[in-house]
């Protein structure tokens, strides 16, 4: 009999309440594992839609940048006999070097140079930078070496010994005027983008190759290229003092213009013929504007351009335009102005009988400049 105490519960009572709890326990853990796992995946979830609209965000960021930049070209195509009227090799490449400062001056996209006499039997063999070449041991050699120097020229300076080996025609390119273009950059200078050459520099897996860009240290791209190529480079943000490379990616020679509206060199072009400037354009479209120079042109004054996307503007030798259209066999017109959307004298009421091409070229690039800039206002369709 109990003593004012609570009376004892059988053992099978207790037991049956042990069971009943623990199954509750196992219940609530099974509710809160499921509703951990909805948590986990609604954050995942959360974060993968963040991460596609910063993707979007940085996409619109770099359409609204490419609308910034440069869509137009401007290609300028002139014969390499002008060089022949040069008495020594000093004097062939000062001019040459007069061509690529008026150039890079009055930001030209591409330089071709045309066989205006059909002598230059060496011209397509001419590709790029690399390969071995005879010099100008004789007449009709001047397109090769103009379009050496050239090159030579646009190279940024720490570049140079990776891509031109020592040679007769760049004997004297070294005392030349430097272009200081945008590309051409100091070791301690701050830039988005540069240009650099691939090393020849084993990497782990899965990393990009190292380019030197011309700075104190190495740059890691982001992809594996062939050792020797050049390539532009867009610069990561800056990292940590301690860190050994600098991190960037591999964009278009095109890309700073484009995006950033920077002007970055010109490519060289070797043409065996004047037809051959159209006809061997790089451009998918083709020039959608040219503009013949001439004494017996049109003012340029009185002349109005249209909105275009790639210019191109031509100029002859000493015997002219004509001079190439008559050799050329791929043309059967004699008058040189029917090639071109305007064939314009630049410099109207000259007071010399000649102007020679390295003076033509300033003298039109000068006088198209405003033209040029009225008409891109308007930016083509095309």
């Amino acid at each position: 009999m109990a003593d004012g105490g609570e009376a004892k519960r059988p053992k099978g009572v207790q037991a049956e309440e042990r069971k009943v709890d623990w199954r509750r326990w196992k219940q609530e853990r099974k509710a809160e594992k499921k509703k951990w796992k909805e948590t986990k995946l609604l954050k995942k979830l959360e974060k993968q839609r963040m991460r596609e609209l910063a993707e979007k965000q940085a996409e619109k960021q770099e359409e609204q940048m490419e609308d910034k930049g440069r869509h137009y070209t401007l290609s300028v195509a002139l014969p390499g006999s002008i060089l022949n009227n040069a008495q020594s090799l000093e004097l062939r490449t000062y001019l040459a070097g007069q061509i690529a400062r008026a150039c890079a001056i009055f930001c030209v996209d591409e330089i071709i140079v045309f066989d205006e006499h059909g002598e230059d039997v060496k011209l397509l063999s001419f590709r790029s930078v690399e390969g071995d070449f005879e010099g100008i041991g004789r007449r009709g050699k001047a397109c090769v070496q103009l379009a050496r120097i050239l090159q030579y020229l646009e190279c940024p300076q720490y570049l140079r010994k990776s891509f031109f080996p020592k040679h007769e025609d760049l004997q004297f390119a070294g005392l030349l005027n430097p272009l200081d273009s945008p590309h051409h950059m100091r070791v301690d200078e701050d830039s988005e983008y540069r240009e650099g050459v691939v090393l020849d520099r084993p990497t782990k897996p899965g990393r990009g190759s190292f380019v030197n860009c011309g700075m104190r240290k190495e740059v890691q791209i982001d992809r594996q290229l062939n050792p020797g190529l050049r390539v532009t480079v867009r610069l990561e943000e800056p990292q940590k003092a301690e860190a050994k490379v600098r991190k960037g990616t591999v964009v278009s020679s095109h890309h700073p213009r484009t995006v950033s509206g920077l002007y970055w060199g010109y490519s060289v072009r070797l043409a065996s013929c004047l037809s051959a400037v159209f006809s061997e354009c790089p451009f998918k479209e083709g020039y959608d504007l040219s503009v013949g120079t001439s004494e017996r042109g049109s003012s340029v004054d009185q002349a109005t351009l249209p909105s275009f996307r790639h210019a191109l503007v031509v100029f002859g030798g000493l015997e002219g335009l004509e001079a190439g259209v008559d050799v050329d066999p791929n043309l059967e017109v004699t008058d040189p102005s029917v090639l071109f959307d305007f064939y314009l004298n630049t410099c109207p009421s000259q007071g010399s009988r000649t102007i020679r091409t390295e003076e033509a070229l300033l003298i039109s690039l000068s006088a198209l400049r405003p033209h040029i800039n009225e008409a891109v206002k308007t930016p083509s369709d095309s």
